[in-house]
């Protein structure tokens, strides 16, 4: 597979796997402009749950077949409704804006304008609300709300590999990771269902964010999820894809202006993500001093913040995925508890490197982490060969990860992509706590409020997913034939 990669890799500076084009098989050309018989429905449901009239149909995230082969396609077939026009109109509107800021956004906004993640929050909170927007939260809080659920079921799906005979179905290991929309989309469009069973259940940051808010703080906030519109910025173009999955988007009951029952409206955990590319152009856009903005105080609802002022959150910069779940199984399972850094050996390359326990001499955990997909292609052989040793993978499509994401700031004039990776890693926690999520006061307020304990069923209902096949065309399966 990576003698397929497209030479538009060469051409422009994306992380992603994009096939050579075709046409879109769902052509515009081809819409049908035959009116609507009289007693047919005309009005359909936004995401964010306000009814519009049908229009002429345009391609969105949703729309898209992979028809061309297509392993992303955010980064060419971009949604309407996810743009800054849409999020300063809503702004505008009656709808409270919130709006989750990605720890790796608020590094790449840091090494553009020479400061501090901290100093970037608090600026981005004022700049925001000086807008209109009601609150500014951080997805380092669903991060570790995510962590905690994910080794969760780690651990049911290690013990019952031990406990399975020839008459069960054991959980497929590894466990792979399934927070980067690029490889789920990859997953489902291309690896075909033999692969899906491997992937973590547990939701994304970002969705796991959008959850929260719509089906939790809303209330606390005194608004009806229906009332919040939700945008998040990220440092990935394929979070707009993953926001628009009809999983994450959920019925709900309203009245109508004469107070009775109406039909349900559909709503989204996320409704817009905004790139950090795209806050940029926001800043620029008001043309506004970033450096010399006043900072306002963070939202500490849904903000890992402490008394102090100081953040906090794991230190891996693409999630902390293997490492907080590694160091959870080893004193869970085996009694092991391991202090300090990990030491993950280097394998192929440094995007692909791995970490093992052994005790009286027998290795019981591996894990790896495995970014871009020629590394990950490695491990889909193997996977399904049989011959796959780890028990969990950390899978992210990018090279170096999320901070390379196609949505963050661009090098500037004379710096390497290189150089600016390093300076990320190094700007990423900058005066920032590196904190156990299991001691996360916010996520344990959740669980004592909301959702019992990880694991439980409430959390599966709220904070767990499903992946999908998708059917190829014949158009690309001709084409990659």
């Amino acid at each position: 597979m990576s003698e397929k990669f497209s030479p538009t890799l060469r051409l422009a500076d994306l992380n992603d796997f994009i096939a050579p084009s075709q046409a879109c098989i769902v052509s515009l050309k081809a819409v049908s402009s035959s009116k609507p018989k009289k007693d047919e429905k005309q009005e359909k449901l936004l995401p964010f749950g306000k009814p519009v009239n049908s229009e002429p149909v345009k391609i969105s995230l949703k729309d898209c077949l992979a028809c061309s082969g297509c392993i992303t396609s955010a980064e060419t077939v971009m949604l309407e409704k996810q743009s800054l026009d849409e999020f300063l109109s809503r702004i505008k509107s009656e709808a409270a804006v919130v709006v989750s800021i990605s720890p790796q956004s608020r590094s790449s906004l840091a090494e553009h304008f020479d400061l501090s993640p901290s100093q970037v929050f608090t600026r981005l909170t004022a700049l925001f609300k000086s807008l209109g927007v009601k609150a500014v939260f951080d997805t380092s809080c669903s991060r570790d709300l995510v962590l905690l659920e994910s080794c969760k079921e780690f651990i049911e799906r290690y013990e019952q590999h031990k406990r399975v005979d020839g008459n069960q179905t054991a959980p497929d290991l590894p466990m792979l990771s399934s927070s980067c929309p690029g490889w789920i989309c990859y997953a489902e469009k291309t690896l075909g269902s033999y692969i899906l069973p491997y992937i973590s259940s547990v939701k994304s940051p970002q969705q796991a964010m959008g959850t929260t808010i719509k089906h939790h703080i809303s209330k606390k906030m005194g608004f009806k999820p229906q009332q919040v519109y939700h945008v998040t910025v990220m440092p990935c173009y394929d979070k707009k894809l993953e926001a628009v999955r009809d999983d994450f988007i959920f019925p709900v009951d309203h009245l109508d202006e004469d107070g009775h029952e109406a039909v349900g409206w559909n709503v989204a955990e996320v409704d817009s993500v905004l790139t950090t590319g795209e806050v940029l152009d926001l800043i620029q856009l008001k043309s506004i001093d970033f450096n010399a903005l006043e900072e306002a105080p963070l939202d500490k609802l849904l903000t890992n913040v402490n008394e102090e002022g100081l953040l906090y959150g794991v230190a891996g910069s693409s999630g902390g995925y293997a490492e907080t779940i590694f160091r959870y199984a080893a004193k869970t399972l085996f009694g092991k508890e391991i202090s300090g850094l990990l030491e993950f050996k280097v394998l192929r390359n440094s995007d692909f490197r791995e970490v093992h326990l052994e005790v009286a001499g027998e290795t019981v955990l591996r894990f790896a982490a495995c970014y871009g997909f020629r590394n990950l292609q490695n491990i889909v052989r193997k996977i399904k060969s049989g011959k796959c040793e780890y028990h969990f993978v950390e899978v992210m499509a990018c090279p170096s990860g999320c901070l390379n994401g196609g949505g963050q700031v661009k090098p500037k004039s004379g710096q390497s992509a290189k150089d600016l990776i390093q300076s990320l890693e190094n700007r990423y926690m900058q005066n920032v706590l590196v904190a156990d999520p299991f001691d996360n006061p916010l996520v344990r307020r959740l669980y004592d409020e909301w959702l019992g304990e990880p694991g439980s069923e409430e959390a599966k209902k709220y904070f767990h997913t499903k992946y999908h096949q998708v059917v190829k065309s014949t158009t690309s399966q001709l084409h990659n034939w």
